[in-house]
């Protein structure tokens, strides 16, 4: 089965307006008002089109209910039953203070085909496209990780690039890679983008590593399911979060999670840039309509374009 393709522009508005809901306050120093601002004009659409979706994947859980939260239903109660996950606002910080990289993001996929993760950590390992399979593994050291996609890639380590978000957390990481020559890109914030930079004909990176958000990576698998990458994630929890995982169906606590395992089926990802970024070109406001650019990927039908639309305000 896979989503009707003529849906896609549907998604490709959301987001479109997501991004267009943040811009009054990109640089204004109040990252809630853009987030709020993204997901009013999100929900919005969303409930416009035809389709009986849950949000598997957002910004809280149903007490938070002011932002589109895991379990909402969504759409008008008619056509496909579809999942979607959903960050209205990626880069909250990034608009606040009018730096690259904020973008307002989803992705859908039919129902039941994408891991329902509560918000926690994640432990991600991400490499890019015709690469033997599952070529990589979180319980690996750093070391054979690198050795083996540089054996892979015909490459020395020396003449790998790695992305890492730049956290405490991350210095034994970022110690090995050092010690074998590595190139690390860092990152501030932004996983979904990070993760992103291992795919396309000249990546800037060759493996993304980093734990970060768990919702960011499913929504990252997705995009990456449309290209042929790889992933490998483990949820990292705490005793009030293994409550919330349960409640998801999550039993095995520290399961390992191979793309195919977090993202099933067809896919549809769409991305609309807020800030300008690697994904896509910032929002252009004008006096009485505003341009905005999206990255949007239909895997079944081998779409994979970036587009940029007028609209009146």
């Amino acid at each position: 089965m896979s989503i009707e393709k003529n849906i896609l522009n549907e998604f490709i508005r959301a987001t479109e307006l997501g991004a267009y809901g943040a811009s009054p306050f990109i640089g204004k120093g109040d990252k809630i008002a853009a987030d709020q601002g993204a997901v009013d004009k999100m929900r919005k659409q969303l409930n416009k089109i035809e389709m009986k979706a849950t949000i598997v994947i957002g910004e809280g859980e149903m007490d938070e209910a002011p932002m589109l939260h895991i379990g909402e239903k969504v759409g008008t109660g008619n056509g496909p039953e579809l999942d979607i996950a959903v960050d209205p606002l990626e880069g909250t910080t990034f608009t606040s203070k009018g730096l690259p990289n904020a973008f307002s993001v989803l992705a859908v996929t039919e129902k039941g085909n994408l891991l329902s993760a509560p918000d926690t950590y994640m432990e991600k390992i991400i490499i890019g496209s015709n690469l033997p399979k599952n070529l990589l593994d979180l319980d690996n050291s750093v070391q054979k990780n690198i050795t083996i996609l540089a054996d892979a890639k015909n490459k020395k380590p020396s003449e790998l690039n790695a992305c890492v978000m730049k956290r405490s957390r991350h210095n034994n990481i970022i110690k090995a890679l050092e010690e074998m020559g590595v190139k690390i890109n860092f990152i501030t914030d932004g996983d979904i983008a990070g993760g992103l930079s291992v795919i396309g004909k000249n990546p800037i990176n060759d493996i993304y590593l980093s734990t970060g958000g768990g919702p960011e990576g499913v929504i990252v698998a997705a995009a990456l399911s449309c290209f042929g990458a790889q992933m490998q994630g483990r949820l990292i929890f705490n005793e009030e979060e293994i409550i919330r995982a349960k409640k998801l169906g999550i039993t095995d606590f520290e399961k390992k999670y191979n793309i195919d395992e977090i993202v099933k089926g067809d896919v549809i990802f769409c991305a609309s840039g807020v800030t300008s970024g690697d994904l896509a070109k910032g929002i252009k406001n004008f006096e009485d309509k505003f341009e905005v650019t999206t990255l949007a990927l239909h895997k079944s039908q081998k779409i994979n374009k970036t587009i940029t639309n007028t609209h009146k305000k």
